[in-house]
């Protein structure tokens, strides 16, 4: 009996552990995001400039506003950015810092932020080009191999693939409000890249997690 429970945890550990690993989705659908109360993971990203970011080091200076888009290239990301860059002074009042991260590499960072004017945005842009953090977040899926193609070869885009599959990865559209200690308070995704948490509720969201439980 003893070796029996002794298997059993095993698997059940083991089990747990694959749940628990970053993991890439088949499809938007099929997204398994951190939920409230789970703790962002320890990933290194790149700032617009290609230097190394320990985000639990940027994490643990104040409480922060993570926002995940798919790219400069993306024409509702970038409506997403403009209307972030209205409400930050509201939310830096508020003592939140705010981060966005795209799977666009610094050197596209930089491009499209002259593109689109992009140098009034006082918010930090962070790049996850190799997908560590949004796999880890649980909110990154391989584009169907159709999609793929119209990006790639009708629009020309620049995207980034994964090096072991050859496939294109994004994130869906997801927000996250995390406190100082890296634990999640609030959580947004959507599976239609076209919809957007409205400013007005990340306001509000914002707030809520500042009072204190009852």
């Amino acid at each position: 009996m003893k070796i029996q429970h002794i298997l059993l945890l095993s698997l059940s550990l083991f089990s747990f552990s694959l749940l628990a690993a970053p993991r890439i989705a088949q499809s938007p659908e099929d997204i398994k995001p951190l939920l409230n109360g789970m703790s962002a993971p320890k990933v290194s990203l790149q700032d617009a400039t290609g230097k190394a970011v320990d985000l639990n080091s940027v994490l643990k200076q104040q409480d922060t506003v993570l926002v995940f888009y798919r790219g400069g290239w993306c024409p509702y990301c970038n409506l997403q950015l403009a209307a972030l860059r209205e409400i930050e002074p509201k939310l830096a009042a508020l003592g939140y810092q705010l981060i966005a991260v795209t799977p666009d590499s610094p050197a596209a960072i930089q491009a499209s932020l002259k593109e689109t004017k992009g140098a009034a945005i006082t918010y930090t842009l962070l790049s996850d080009s190799q997908f560590n953090l949004s796999s880890a977040f649980g909110v990154a899926y391989y584009l169907d191999e159709k999609t793929s193609a119209t990006y790639l070869n009708t629009y020309k885009l620049n995207l980034n693939k994964e090096a072991s599959s050859g496939k294109v990865v994004l994130p869906v559209p997801a927000v996250y409000i995390l406190n100082k200690e890296g634990l999640v308070q609030y959580s947004y995704q959507h599976i239609n890249y076209k919809v957007r948490l409205q400013p007005e509720l990340l306001l509000l969201a914002a707030r809520l997690a500042k009072q204190p439980n009852e």
